[in-house]
This record gives C-alpha cells, structure tokens and sequence, in this order.
C-alpha cells in the first residue's frame, strides 16, 4: 500500500522522453507489477483498484504530454530548418579560396535556437578585385536579420558595379538611410583588394581590423572617426580609405564585438589581438577554430551576443591575379585563379559569375 501508488512514476517520466506508445508500454507494465504485486501480497481490492485507476489516469495524461510535447519538437525542427535555409541564403559559405586569398569564417549567433543573428559578413571577387564586408546590426536576434540581409544585398550589387570602394560605402549608406529607423545602425568594415599588393579599408564605427605581419599583431585604427552606417546624416561626417601593403603571408582577421566584448567570470574583456598572437597557423580555418575555441574557454562556454570572425591571408606563392587578362592573351596563373575561386563563391551567390564575365568584357 506504501509502495505501489509510486509505479505512476513510470509513465510520468517516459513521457519526457518517450512516444505516447511508450509511455502506454510503460503504464501497461506498471500496472501489471502492481495488480501481481497486490494480489500476492494481499491487497484489499477497493485500495487496488484505486491504484490501478490512477496508474491508469496518469499513464493517460503522460501520453497526451508526450504527444503535445513531440508535435512541438516538430514544429521547432521545421522552425530551424527553415532559419538555417534563410542564415545559409543571408550567409552564404565562403569557400577556402577567393582570388589570392586563403580565407576562414566562424560565426555564432546568440540566439542559438535559431541559429541566426544579426552579424554579417560577405566575400566576393569582382572585376575591381576581391571586396568584402563585416558589419554588426544594432541589436541581435531575428529582428536584426531584415536589415542584415539589406546590407549585403546592396554591397553586393555594389561591389561590383563601383570602381571606388568609397562609392560602395556611400551605395549602402543612402539605402539604409531611406529604409532604417531613426535608432537604427550598422557598424561595419569594407576593404577591397584591387590588386598591386595593396588593400583598401573603409571603417564606418566598427572595431579596427587585425593586420598580422610576421609575428607583429597591429590595429587599423581609422585616420578620423566615422560613424555607423546608416548616421552619416546626424554627423555630416565621411569615412575615409585607408590603402596600405598587403604582400604575401600577410593576414587580416576582422571581427565583431560579439567576440572584444565577451567577458569571462571576472567580467574581463577577451584579449583578441593577445589570443591571435598565440594562434598564427599557416592554415586561416586552424587559426579561426583556435580563436573560437579560447572564446568559448574564456566565457564559460556560451557567448551571450552574436560573433563573426573572418580572417585573409595571403599564401606566399599567389599572385595578385586581382584583374582577368587582356582578350587574346592567355591569362597569367595568378588570373586563372580568381575564375575558379568565383565559380566557387557563385555557388552561395547569385549573380557572381555574370559579374566576373563583365569584368573580363570591361578589361
């Protein structure tokens, strides 16, 4: 009489893992345990059938939860599936190599269940040389996805449409002005490589880059401060370019403040620029891996806002290859290598390829 009315733990616990036929299975065995024990141990029958009776009512309404609690679990699994297609189409993979370029990615977002933030980042060959982009939207989360995919659409067409990467900036700049908030920003990095061995960085409110030369770890801080994208018309100010060497083994690792302003159990800052210096590999995913590796280590295993990294680097043994050949000279190895690595990237964007195809046309 003590012991039996505890057999209704049976059912109510499979419910949290089990099908609704399993937990049927498992009242049906508890309340076959409990009509043989009673019966052997010469339970009355009134206090029998009472246990049976709610065995029977629990055994019932576990497999009702556990049927509500597995139509859930297929809702959430359409759910995410449908937000990894929509970050895949947002962020499309970079492959390892665009143009002259080794290139790793590792993005996390805070909002893990569904797998998408509001960091963004873009890598792409153009008939002006490789571009690229990382911005933070303002907030986090699935409300800052529609201005996300914003930005990268028009850097996107404009990246290959303006020779100036100025002009690229300004592109994104008066869309967003028509079609964000008032409170609304980005802050983000363009740079473009037009080739020459020389690399352009637009900075518009965001974290300086990490330029790696050697074994020398070294901020790009911006000549003048710029604001976010999408503020220019509360400031009146412009960004301004930075050009500097870009030559073989050289990397640039750009980031969000998802990764500079995560803090450890002592709210200390993680030291990107110290743990970048600790983690130069010759291979740009092994670096990135390491990187996000120590992140997770120094916050205690969960970041609590969205983080980008994407790192560049330049292999000793590329060429520029930035630009295609003349017509009717056979192109240089260095050029036949940005074809392939943008058919590449034409597979995660549209539209890549037509716009390499113009640029050989403009050349």
């Amino acid at each position: 009489m003590i012991w039996l009315p505890l057999l209704a733990a049976g059912p109510a616990l499979a419910a949290a893992t089990s099908g609704w036929r399993g937990v049927v299975g498992v009242g049906l065995f508890a309340g076959f345990v409990g009509a043989l024990t009673g019966i052997r141990d010469g339970v009355p029958g009134r206090e029998l059938t009472v246990i049976l009776a709610a065995l029977v009512t629990v055994t019932g309404a576990s497999a009702l939860a556990s049927a509500l609690r597995g139509r859930r679990e297929r809702v959430l699994a359409a759910v995410r599936s449908v937000a990894e297609t929509a970050q895949h189409a947002l962020l499309a993979p970079v492959p390892g190599t665009v143009g002259p370029f080794e290139v790793a990615v590792h993005y996390s977002a805070a909002a893990a269940e569904a797998r998408i933030g509001g960091d963004l980042y873009a890598l792409i060959p153009t008939p002006h040389g490789v571009r690229l982009i990382v911005g933070d939207v303002r907030g986090k989360g699935l409300p800052a996805v529609g201005t996300a995919a914003l930005v990268l659409g028009v850097f996107r067409e404009a990246a290959h449409d303006e020779p100036d990467l100025l002009d690229v900036v300004s592109r994104i700049e008066r869309s967003l002005a028509r079609n964000l908030g008032h409170d609304d920003f980005v802050t983000a990095v363009v740079a473009g490589y037009p080739g020459s061995g020389r690399l352009e960085v637009v900075n518009c409110g965001h974290a300086p880059p990490l330029l790696v030369r050697g074994s020398e770890v070294t901020p790009l801080e911006p000549a003048r401060p710029a604001p976010p994208l999408g503020l220019r018309a509360l400031s009146g100010e412009t960004p301004d370019l930075h050009s500097l060497p870009f030559t073989d083994g050289d990397r640039l690792l750009l980031y969000t403040d998802g990764v500079t302003e995560a803090r450890d159990a002592d709210r200390e800052f993680y030291p990107l620029a110290e743990g970048l210096a600790r983690h130069l590999y010759d291979e740009p995913d092994r670096t990135v891996a390491a990187l996000h590796e120590e992140l997770l280590h120094h916050v205690g295993g969960r970041l609590h806002d969205d983080a980008a990294l994407l790192l560049l680097r330049k292999p000793a043994a590329a060429a520029d290859g930035a630009h295609a050949a003349p017509a009717g000279e056979a192109p240089t190895a260095g050029a036949a290598r940005l074809p392939g690595a943008g058919a590449g990237v034409a597979r995660g964007f549209d539209g890549i390829g037509d716009g390499l195809e113009d640029g050989e046309s403009a050349a």
